[in-house]
């Protein structure tokens, strides 16, 4: 096993080509991991990285420094966090994601493969005046697949972000976004459910 520099609570599995800990500076933390975790061949976890319990990765999934999970969260196969995120409870993000610096995200939360967030308003233009601004995503939010999510735009609780959408503003809590750009409107009874995968169903019932 390719590892170093790092701390896990009770029947956590890191497989052979993970590394976990690495120490992207001098002095770095070690990343740290709860109980139950598991981390998938061909991941790497920076140093100053922290999850609680029950955290699993697919394989080739890469997780900068600075970022902060609660317990419970999934990360699926060649996503890319670029640190400096935090995120709550229960939350499940599939493949091929890309989550930059800066950003939230709450509990509950479901991101579908292939959703880009970003937190640069004008790339590589107007350097002296950049501040990155990632999205925000309250509790209870869903995404669909191929979604792409503007900077510092605000997800309200509970919305619905259909699949292919491209979110350019604020979206109220309790709403559905579908399109290019995102056009919002009610969100309908059927999806006004709390998010719930399987495996959470004897934690939160």
């Amino acid at each position: 096993m390719n590892q170093s520099n790092y701390l896990c609570g009770k029947e956590c599995v890191i497989h052979a080509g993970a590394k976990v800990g690495y120490p992207y500076k001098a002095g770095c933390q070690p990343a740290k991991m709860g109980d139950n975790c598991c981390v998938r061949s061909g991941t790497i976890l920076y140093g100053d990285f922290s999850a609680g319990d029950d955290f699993q990765t697919g394989h080739h999934v890469l997780i900068r420094e600075k970022t902060v999970f609660g317990n419970h969260i999934v990360i699926g196969t060649n996503t890319v966090i670029d640190g400096n995120v935090v995120m709550g409870d229960y939350v499940k993000i599939e493949s091929n994601c890309y989550i930059p610096t800066h950003v939230t995200i709450g509990s509950r939360v479901f991101i579908g493969p292939g959703t880009v967030l970003t937190n640069d308003k004008y790339p590589l233009k107007m350097r002296d005046h950049y501040v990155p601004s990632g999205p925000v995503l309250e509790d209870g939010v869903t995404i669909g697949g191929g979604v792409t999510i503007m900077p510092g735009v605000v997800i309200g609780k509970g919305a619905f972000i259909s699949g292919g959408s491209v979110v350019t503003k604020d979206v109220p809590p309790m709403s559905l976004v579908m399109g290019n750009p995102g056009k919002i409107s009610a969100l309908p009874e059927k999806l006004s459910g709390l998010n719930m995968a399987v495996s959470w169903r004897k934690y939160l019932s």
